[in-house]
């Protein structure tokens, strides 16, 4: 069943859903959007030493993509706007990774596929890689899910209850960072963002707890994953752009759902 390159992209694409869904929630509810942004646009510059230095793709993305989420963290409240310091960062990151990919001589690199993903060409080490990483995450978010709740919701409410929001800061840094990692060969950098917010934000009309919103998340993102992957085949269009697309179109669709209601209430 694993030879077949589709139904490998399908459960890869599904991991990723997996994963970014629950984190994706606190993205969305903690206003972090740029902050996924910033961490996604680093892991270009892990792929360039990882390739200079022969490692794991993976784990140069890694590790690059936590030392960007820990370096925001660091420098956040320290005389700069948050959006400032994130634009920054970002682009910076990404220029330098793209100049970085530009000195590798006698290596041959795709750099469209990171920057977009090649979810097609995924091979049975990714697919364990992707489903591993997915697996840490969501038992991470689950095990601190109180925690980061009350966080979330009131920084002295956590402090009253014993709980420091920086620490939770601190394991939402970690799982996006890994996350970033393990998707960056199935959406690519430019696009790992959209499949955090995109699929949380399109959950908000339809869930009435945050457990809720997480579940719906994980289904939106695992139904955009399949009708993407589908319509790229068909209409032979990119296919992790694709995702992000139906992902779109079903967030636009249940906001105007959302408002027709309203309306009619």
């Amino acid at each position: 069943m694993l030879d077949d390159f589709m139904m490998r992209a399908t459960l890869a694409g599904i991991g990723v859903a997996f994963a970014a869904a629950p984190l994706g929630c606190f993205v969305v509810w903690r206003r972090m959007a740029y902050f996924g942004d910033a961490t996604a646009h680093a892991a270009i510059l892990g792929v360039a030493l990882s390739l200079a230095l022969s490692i794991s793709v993976f784990a140069g993305a890694l590790v690059v993509a936590l030392m960007m989420a820990l370096t925001v963290n660091l420098l956040s409240g320290r005389g700069y706007a948050m959006d400032t310091l994130l634009g920054v960062l970002a682009h910076s990151a990404l220029a330098f990774g793209l100049v970085a990919v530009s000195f590798l001589s006698g290596v041959r690199i795709d750099l469209m596929a990171y920057l977009f993903g090649d979810i097609l060409a995924v091979s049975r080490v990714d697919l364990m890689v992707i489903w591993g990483g997915a697996a840490l995450v969501v038992a991470l978010i689950w095990w601190r899910w109180s925690a980061l709740l009350t966080a979330t919701l009131n920084e002295d409410l956590a402090y009253a209850c014993g709980i420091d929001p920086k620490r939770e800061q601190l394991v939402l840094t970690l799982a996006l960072a890994v996350t970033v990692a393990v998707a960056i060969k199935v959406v690519g950098v430019l696009l790992i963002a959209a499949l955090l917010i995109i699929p949380a934000a399109a959950a908000r009309s339809l869930s009435r707890t945050p457990e809720g919103m997480a579940m719906v998340a994980a289904c939106i993102g695992g139904a955009a994953t399949i009708i993407g992957l589908r319509l790229a085949y068909v209409l032979d269009t990119p296919a992790g752009p694709s995702i992000v697309c139906v992902a779109a179109l079903i967030f636009a669709a249940l906001s105007v759902l959302a408002k027709l209601r309203g309306a009619s209430a």
